[in-house]
């Protein structure tokens, strides 16, 4: 696992970390100060998560407003 202090990580890196630390949960073989600290650590890189998505959003939000673009139609076409 990576170390709870260091820089924020990309979204895709975070959460292939996430999977990581919840594979090894689920397996069962850690000791509990293991399973104590990676669920801390999966706690962390959720919040990270979802605010890198939260960021997207707004994004996407303020693009459409500027650009006033429509949602795609496929019957349109």
């Amino acid at each position: 696992m990576s170390a709870p202090n260091s820089e924020p990580l990309h979204y895709e890196s975070a959460i292939a970390e996430l999977e990581s630390i919840v594979t090894q949960l689920e397996s069962g073989q850690l000791q509990l100060e293991q399973s104590l600290a990676a669920y801390k650590r999966g706690a962390e890189l959720l919040k990270q998560c979802q605010q890198s998505l939260t960021e997207a959003e707004q994004q996407v939000s303020i693009l459409t407003e500027a650009n006033a673009l429509a949602p795609y139609n496929a019957a349109s076409e």
